[in-house]
């Protein structure tokens, strides 16, 4: 690079803001001048920073880890269009705003708020809806996270619950509707159940939450907002547990929750603000960076994920296999209804659990882990693990069969995956 080229040195904004200024100095600003070259040595380094250039404009949106924000007059917080959420870290961060825009751009929402976690999201929606005296319908079965909060914390405050089982009722929205009482404030389901895959009727179930005004609350973690956005099909609020398919990378926690009308974005919002449920922005810096891979990542797992239910669907040791995209899935037309593409969670039944433990032991490529959604295969059992008793504690909750296993496919080559899980079934 040529040694002509002017690289500009930077300024030091305390100096400007204290009045003194850079380059040749005017002699009626002396006083200014020496206001800051007079402070001791500890206050200026405590009041000196970088003042940005005016054309730096950064591609990726950067950390705003500041906890706190400037106000230029007393006034200003009061203004209106002044953008009060940053005033507080808690109250809003421009790094978490970026991922809320991307995501309720992607759900057609109108506004997103990011959580610290998944079931923070879950619970979020269901304080802020559901009173004393409230009746809930709830699908089941569904993440034992939620089953818990709901047994443990909403029974405990006086809202009443009905489940619905989506396995075992033909026509479920026609069961949902049968439950409806005059106190039914909410109805919630998932899209995918969490871990038996089973698949309710989404279109039906909204059509009957329409007719009778009930507010309607869809987590669609398993299927990804790419496969599938709740609020275009007339959900009222869709929630997503970041960790999974938005993060994509096994490296975050977090959640969000997206709502069809501002007035309940309003009451998210101020309930988040007394909670202290938002999300940091480094999390967030990491929900930028899978969102941008979100597409790909997800196109991949689908075809990924559909070819190898295929082969397990054909394996002699393998009883049922349960993928939203095979058409022996007992709710595949309600999958195909609703779903671009059909995601990436299997779950597979081996008769036993003798049988899921060992072939769990024997996989070397795919991972023995909870979770999902990532880049990598993970694998687990769900009696021992995510529904077994330590965590789904409701003793007359639904059981999870003993051979099931609950299968997050990846985004290694199909051919390896397949071939690891050949390997350990020829083992049985």
């Amino acid at each position: 690079m040529s040694d002509n080229f002017d690289w500009p040195v930077g300024n030091n904004e305390a100096k400007e803001r204290l009045g003194e200024r850079y380059g040749i100095h005017n002699i009626k600003n002396i006083k200014s001048i020496s206001r800051f070259s007079s402070l001791h040595l500890d206050t200026k380094i405590s009041a000196s920073h970088a003042k940005p250039l005016s054309n730096a404009d950064p591609v990726v949106v950067p950390i705003y880890h500041s906890s706190t924000y400037r106000f230029k007059t007393v006034n200003q917080f009061n203004e209106p269009n002044h953008g009060s959420n940053f005033v507080y870290r808690r109250c809003g961060n421009p790094t978490t705003e970026n991922v809320e825009v991307v995501i309720n751009e992607i759900e057609g929402g109108a506004g997103s708020l990011l959580y610290n976690s998944g079931l923070a999201a879950i619970s979020a929606v269901f304080l802020e809806f559901l009173n004393s005296g409230s009746h809930l319908i709830s699908m089941s079965p569904i993440y034992s996270g939620t089953s818990s909060f709901i047994n443990e914390t909403l029974k405990r405050f006086g809202v009443e619950v009905t489940f619905v089982d989506v396995e075992k009722e033909e026509d479920f929205a026609d069961a949902v509707e049968k439950a409806i009482r005059p106190n039914t404030k909410l109805i919630y389901f998932e899209t995918i159940a969490n871990p038996t895959m089973a698949v309710p009727d989404v279109l039906g179930t909204l059509e009957v939450a329409k007719k009778h005004n009930i507010r309607t609350c869809i987590d669609a973690t398993f299927s990804s907002p790419y496969n599938i956005q709740p609020l275009k099909l007339g959900a009222d609020i869709s929630l997503h547990s970041c960790s999974k398919y938005i993060g994509g990378h096994t490296d975050v926690i977090a959640g969000v929750v997206t709502v069809a009308h501002y007035e309940d974005w309003k009451k998210l919002k101020l309930q988040q603000l007394t909670t202290g449920s938002s999300l940091s922005p480094y999390d967030a810096a990491l929900l930028t960076r899978g969102l941008k891979t979100l597409a790909l990542r997800v196109d991949r797992i689908s075809e990924n994920a559909q070819k190898t239910a295929e082969y397990l669907e054909s394996h002699p040791k393998i009883d049922h296999v349960y993928y939203p995209g095979l058409p022996s899935h007992p709710q595949h037309k309600y999958a195909k209804q609703v779903m671009k593409q059909f995601s990436g969670m299997i779950a597979f039944d081996v008769g036993t659990a003798e049988n899921a433990i060992n072939l769990v032991e024997n996989l070397k490529l795919i991972i023995h882990a909870v979770s999902l959604g990532g880049t990598e295969s993970l694998i687990e059992h769900p009696l021992s693990m995510s529904h077994g008793k330590q965590l789904l504690r409701d003793a007359d909750g639904p059981t999870v069969a003993p051979g099931l296993l609950r299968f997050s496919v990846g985004i290694e080559n199909v051919e390896d995956i397949i071939g690891d899980l050949k390997k350990a079934l020829d083992q049985l």
